[in-house]
């Protein structure tokens, strides 16, 4: 499957029927983000384990299919994962967003690196991101 085809599907997929969409009503973690030029908002809430690893996360998103669909692979890509390893992930996201190269350690997150293409859609896919990277160094957050 060429790349712009495997974007297309991810995006409309995960848009219309996320996984990781909804409350958590034992977060410890919260965080949110916007974009005032499109509208996009996103809220997370998240839980941290003993040893600082994402335990669970979850999304709640209005905006457009590519920010809905950013925060539902993302919540499903990082549940288990510490920061710096969160870290990585986003600075690989980055690269591939604005260079089209995507590193197979992004898995299905690569389907984002056609929006190389598309600089104004590149903060759709990258605000949850930025969410979470401000949700997770966020002092108050532990």
């Amino acid at each position: 499957m060429a790349q712009d085809d495997l974007y297309r599907t991810v995006v409309l997929e995960r848009a219309r029927a996320p996984q990781h969409a909804g409350p958590l009503p034992a977060a410890t973690l919260n965080g949110q983000g916007s974009n005032p030029l499109c509208g996009d908002r996103v809220q997370l809430h998240a839980v941290l384990d003993g040893q600082g690893r994402i335990e669970a996360i979850r999304h709640e998103t209005r905006g457009c299919a590519i920010c809905a669909a950013s925060a539902d692979l993302m919540a499903g890509r990082v549940t288990g994962q510490d920061r710096a390893h969160v870290g990585r992930l986003h600075a690989e996201l980055v690269e591939a967003v604005e260079t089209g190269t995507a590193p197979a350690e992004l898995g299905e997150l690569a389907a984002f690196a056609p929006l190389h293409q598309h600089r104004s859609r590149r903060r759709c896919a990258l605000l949850p991101w930025s969410a979470l990277i401000d949700m997770l160094n966020d002092d108050k957050n532990g």
